[in-house]
C-alpha cells in the first residue's frame, strides 16, 4: 500500500509537474492510488498526496465510476456556488464547509493517454476541484476560515513533532538493546 502524505509534508504545497508520457509505470501508480483511496474510504486522491509531484488524480463519485485525470485543466466553472463539508485524506479527521462552483468542465487525458472533456456537477464537480487544487499546492483548508486553517496546521505540526520524537526514542531504545546483545555475545 502506498503512503498518503499528511498536512505539513512539503510535497502537498508544491506545484505538480505535467505527466510527459502515460506509461505502464503511470498506470500502475494510478491503480495503486485507487487502492489506497478505497482503503482509506476516500473519493479522490491526487499525485502529491502519495508523494508524486505529478499532475494527475483519481476519483470515484457517487456513481461508482472510476475516473482518471492526467494533466487536467478546468476550462469552465459555473457562477452558481454551493457549500459542502469537505474532508481530505491528507488531513484526516478535519472537516470544513467550503464554497465552490456547482459545475465544472475539465479537459484531461485518461489512463490510455486519450484526451477527453467532461462536464460535471454535484459531488463529482466538487471532487474534481478539490483534487485539482492539490496539483497546485492548495488544500481545502486554504479556501475556508484562515483561523481554522492556522489552527489545523499547528495541530498537525505538533502531531508530527510528537511522532518524530517517539520514533527517535524507539530507535534509541533499539540501539541500546542491540548494544547489550552485542556486549553479551562478545563476553561468550
Amino acid at each position: 500500500m502506498i503512503k498518503i502524505y499528511k498536512l505539513g509534508e512539503q510535497v502537498l504545497r508544491e506545484q505538480a509537474q505535467p505527466v510527459s508520457e502515460v506509461t505502464d509505470e503511470i498506470r500502475q501508480l494510478l491503480e495503486d492510488m485507487f487502492e489506497a483511496m478505497i482503503e482509506a474510504n476516500g473519493v479522490g486522491l491526487a499525485g502529491p498526496q502519495v508523494g508524486k509531484s505529478l499532475r494527475l488524480f483519481v476519483a470515484i463519485a457517487d456513481d461508482d465510476v472510476r475516473r482518471v485525470f492526467i494533466n487536467p485543466q478546468i476550462i469552465a466553472t459555473s457562477e452558481e456556488q454551493s457549500d459542502y463539508e469537505e474532508g481530505c485524506l491528507s488531513i484526516p479527521g478535519v472537516y470544513e464547509s467550503i464554497q465552490r462552483p456547482t459545475r465544472v468542465t475539465v479537459q484531461a487525458l485518461n489512463e490510455n493517454g486519450k484526451p477527453f472533456t467532461l462536464e460535471a456537477d454535484g459531488l463529482l464537480a466538487r471532487i474534481i476541484q478539490h483534487e485539482y487544487d492539490h496539483l497546485n499546492g492548495t488544500l481545502f483548508i486554504d479556501r475556508g476560515d484562515p483561523e481554522f486553517a492556522a489552527q489545523t496546521t499547528a495541530n498537525f505540526k505538533r502531531r508530527a513533532e510528537r511522532a518524530e520524537k517517539k520514533a527517535a526514542e524507539k530507535a534509541a531504545k533499539a540501539k541500546r538493546i542491540a548494544a547489550k546483545i552485542a556486549a553479551k555475545a562478545a563476553k561468550k
